[in-house]
């Protein structure tokens, strides 16, 4: 059996930045186990399958794998998904997908402007705006399906700052409204402890001790590790972070929307407002030599977050096929 897949750099403008994606179009009928083989073949931070809708509301089936298993929800295949989709939607001049399906609440696709698709992941539906210019999608912008939840840091502070090989005094940093930040666990449909450091050279002096992570965190609610620090190298950045997740076997990932998705909720509940519209431009894989750039905002209302969303960019990088046993 052949496949056809396409891989997409993710978070960026430009070829070898970013997150690089696999994308499988017409693949969701494919067996859960041979999906998992694919992922674990290409060895992407993610991979995924695309299909036809289930829902009269959806414009495409979208599942995710890391090497190491299915997740209900991720920001840069969700990104990803959009932009390959309506590049499709764009080449065929609305006609379907080009992945061998097509949908009533999939739109035309416009020279310049923006339309909404709905991508049925198995958190449920998520909503994704998508940016054209000059017949070409540039930005995809989604919003989560589910609201952050908060869980406290069970851990003492030393541990945690052993846990990524740093002092207890880089623990820490300066939030919206002057606000002290915390270690926590949040999530917007996948989990992470978030560690905000004081300074980006604490980002950078960062690495993962996967023993302690073993013992600590391996077998908790969350168990992806975020390395926050509030400033940024490039201009108009805002945050700067790292992004650790062994448990899906990704020992760095170079953009991570679900963890950008996650710190919206987090620095939004920092702020406190009762009524607000926040954004955060982040900066990730700088370390790893794939600089990449996520937009994050957060809605507050009656002081609560009521709305995160999450965008960048993405560009096709290569086009391929895979043979697999039948």
């Amino acid at each position: 059996m052949e496949l056809p897949f396409y891989t997409l750099d993710v978070f960026t403008d430009r070829t070898f930045g970013g997150n690089p994606l696999g994308v499988f179009p017409d693949a969701t009928h494919l067996p859960t186990d041979l999906m998992q083989r694919v992922a674990l073949e290409m060895n992407l931070s993610e991979t995924v399958f695309l299909g036809p809708p289930e829902t009269e509301d959806g414009s495409a089936r979208v599942r995710i794998f890391t090497p190491r298993r299915e997740v209900p929800f991720a920001g840069h295949p969700t990104v990803g998904s959009a932009i390959f989709l309506a590049g499709e939607l764009s080449a065929s001049s609305g006609a379907g997908t080009g992945g061998g399906w097509s949908s009533s609440a999939m739109p035309d696709a416009p020279a310049d402007g923006e339309i909404t698709l709905v991508l049925e992941e198995n958190v449920g539906p998520v909503s994704v705006v998508v940016r054209f210019e000059r017949g070409t999608p540039v930005f995809a912008r989604f919003t989560t399906a589910l609201l952050p939840e908060h869980r406290p840091n069970p851990h003492p502070l030393v541990d945690v700052a052993a846990l990524v090989g740093l002092d207890e005094a880089d623990i820490g940093g300066t939030g919206p409204r002057g606000s002290e930040l915390g270690v926590e666990q949040v999530s917007c449909g996948l989990e992470y402890f978030i560690i905000p450091v004081r300074t980006i050279d604490a980002v950078r002096r960062s690495s993962l001790d996967t023993a302690r992570w073993q013992r600590m965190l391996a077998d908790e609610w969350a168990h992806h590790v975020y390395v926050v620090a509030m400033d940024g190298e490039g201009e108009g950045v805002d945050v700067h972070v790292r992004m650790y997740a062994p448990g899906s076997g990704v020992a760095e990932d170079p953009a991570t929307g679900s963890a950008a998705a996650a710190l919206g909720g987090y620095l939004s509940a920092a702020d406190g407002s009762d009524e607000a519209s926040l954004g955060w431009v982040v900066e990730q894989g700088i370390e790893m030599g794939r600089p990449s750039i996520l937009h994050v905002e957060a809605e507050r209302a009656g002081g609560t977050t009521s709305a995160v969303r999450v965008g960048g960019g993405a560009i096709r990088v290569s086009h391929g096929i895979m043979v697999v046993p039948s």
